[in-house]
């Protein structure tokens, strides 16, 4: 669904979730005749759906401004020139997607590889196109550590783009 212009998905896991809730509640009003519960757990529902699709479109509008910034300041590089001394730089790299995960969750995970070598790419919000395996694509991002504050470094995308496969 677009909203403003921003491309905002639903995970599949947040819909089955609320399905699955909804029908656990219409068991439980139906058994136990208490028609009162419907006052609260419809808004819940509701909301189950509507804060993280909030978030989504907020984290996508912030990622959305960001991406001009980031086309200036970044630094084109291969994946093997990426060490832990460049955590908190603004890179471009571009690659084939060996591997997509999490993408069910609206945060995915991409291992992306060019000649040089793999490197894991992260994105905190939904990307605007999808991207599959074996796509040609282009990244902008930071490097950052894989965890908060240990691990090898990766890149959290602000964007990923696919492009012509040469």
């Amino acid at each position: 669904m677009k909203i403003k212009g921003t491309t905002v998905r639903v995970s599949i896991i947040q819909i089955g979730l609320v399905i699955a809730l909804t029908l656990i509640l219409l068991a439980y009003v139906f058994l136990s005749e208490d028609y009162r519960t419907l006052l609260w757990a419809v808004p819940v529902l509701v909301m189950l759906l509507v804060i993280p699709t909030a978030l989504n479109y907020m984290s996508q509008s912030q990622y959305d401004d960001l991406i001009p910034y980031y086309e200036a300041e970044a630094v084109s590089v291969r994946m093997a020139a990426i060490r832990p001394n460049d955590i908190g730089k603004i890179v471009r790299v571009e690659g084939v997607v060996e591997r997509v995960l999490f993408k069910s969750l609206n945060r995915p995970q991409y291992h992306i590889a060019d000649k040089s070598g793999l490197m894991s790419v992260k994105m905190f919000t939904t990307p605007k196109e999808d991207i599959k395996k074996d796509d040609v694509v282009e990244v902008l991002g930071q490097v950052i550590k894989r965890y908060v504050v240990v691990g090898d470094p990766v890149i959290n995308a602000v964007l990923i783009r696919k492009k012509d496969k040469k």
